[in-house]
């Protein structure tokens, strides 16, 4: 038997919810679009995982949250994730969906670098929040959930470089769940104008760890023409959210975009990392490690698509279960006829810590050109009991001698991040998950 899924959300609803943040006739009108297609569209079909009975319809859509006078009064749990040399520059921090915290340096304000909240975005900059806003990189009719998020929508980031605009310094977000039942529909957007460059750090975190509520989170990062963008996530949802992330990039002629996702939640999580090389010569490194424990179940999916000639794309995953944690790593490498000379590489590994933790590991490359390269790598296995016993033969604890295991298994794709905080922030959050 699934989990009843009728929204006690309406029509009405939804008209109300978008005229009160007033916002252009084209975004009510998705809203309700989207209303429509959730009774008639199926829920997505992660590989091998069965997500019927997940809670997706039992949440408090609306929550706001006070402003924060100080960025020292906020709990140590959200300062752990602030940017240590830029603390309180280019700083964003939604409490439940209202923005308690916003600073954007001045110099990039002038430049025309556009950071804010994405309903604000939908006021000032319609045209070009219409321009992308589930265009390109994902689409309102895909499933259940994305028809769900459109009609939904309660929070999320806009970004904007313009052309030839290069940002030294990263952007960062954090979005505080902090009303055990709020859920989040966050919509990020993400756009790198031509020649342009920026680095763009987020964060997730809750402390539901009894009350159930749902994230449902899509994300479009845009990289026009020699340009160049780095995303950094750490998810850190607990046990009571039930997660759907969404993350798609589309990369046009001689860009790039690398991810580096800590994905840390402590709930049942559905996640999809989705890259479209569109261009001749683009690029894309995608990073992610994850720890899972408990009961949780998750399924990761790394996907990069090749269009363009002479394309590059590499997928790097690994992760850590423990107790009874289940985890699927799905990585696809697809090159589509006539992207000649590209190259697709990917690397799934998965360590269990105990008899009752079940991983998966699923290389999987698609071909459709013949003036190629690929490589795949997978690999699924408990600790080594000779490693334990080194470690323990020299005076270390079974607990300690799995933590430096656990650190050592994963230093391989944390130590390749490419944002200095996020790997950071990684570490702190890996430390409590390993404890």
């Amino acid at each position: 038997m699934t989990v009843e899924t009728k929204l006690p959300y309406d029509k009405d609803y939804i008209n109300q919810f978008s005229q009160d943040r007033r916002e252009p006739e084209w975004m009510r009108v998705l809203r309700l679009k989207g209303l429509e297609l959730a009774d008639t569209l199926e829920m997505p079909k992660p590989d091998k995982t069965k997500i019927g009975k997940w809670n997706f319809s039992h949440f408090k859509h609306s929550a706001q949250g006070d402003k924060i006078s100080s960025l020292d009064s906020l709990p140590v749990e959200i300062q752990d994730f602030l940017d240590k040399e830029n603390k309180s520059e280019n700083l964003l921090i939604q409490r439940n969906h209202s923005v308690a915290y916003a600073s954007l340096n001045k110099e990039l304000k002038e430049k025309g670098v556009i950071f804010t909240d994405i309903f604000t975005a939908l006021n000032e900059h319609e045209d070009l929040v219409k321009r992308y806003y589930m265009k390109d990189a994902v689409s309102v009719d895909e499933h259940r959930l994305t028809a769900l998020h459109a009609a939904l929508m309660n929070g999320g980031i806009f970004v904007y470089v313009p052309k030839n605009v290069q940002l030294e310094v990263p952007l960062q977000v954090i979005f505080w769940q902090e009303d055990p039942e709020a859920a989040m529909f966050n919509h990020v957007l993400v756009v790198a104008d031509d020649n342009s460059s920026l680095t763009y750090v987020e964060n997730y975190i809750s402390n539901n760890h009894e009350e159930q509520t749902v994230a449902n989170i899509v994300t479009e990062v845009v990289a026009h023409n020699n340009a160049k963008i780095s995303f950094g996530a750490v998810d850190n949802f607990a046990e009571g959210t039930t997660t759907y992330i969404n993350r798609r990039g589309v990369a046009y002629r001689d860009a790039s975009i690398d991810w580096a996702l800590g994905q840390m939640n402590d709930g049942n999580t559905v996640s999809e990392n989705i890259t479209h090389l569109v261009g001749d010569n683009s690029n894309s490194n995608a990073k992610a490690v994850s720890v899972g424990r408990g009961k949780q179940t998750q399924n990761f999916t790394a996907k990069i698509v090749h269009f363009g000639k002479q394309s590059e794309g590499y997928i790097l995953q690994h992760g850590v279960m423990k107790e009874s944690a289940t985890t699927i790593f799905n990585g696809i490498g697809k090159i589509e006829h006539g992207a000649s000379k590209s190259n697709a590489e990917q690397e799934s590994r998965v360590l269990m810590l105990s008899e009752k933790a079940r991983g998966d590991a699923n290389p999987i490359l698609l071909i459709d050109e013949d003036d190629v390269t690929a490589g795949h790598a997978a690999s699924v296995g408990r600790v080594d009991p000779t490693q334990l016993y080194y470690l323990m033969s020299r005076g270390i604890s079974q607990k300690e001698a799995e933590r430096l295991i656990i650190h050592g298994f994963l230093a391989p794709v944390v130590s390749q991040l490419p944002i200095e905080s996020v790997k950071e922030q990684l570490k702190q959050v890996i430390e409590r998950k390993v404890y």
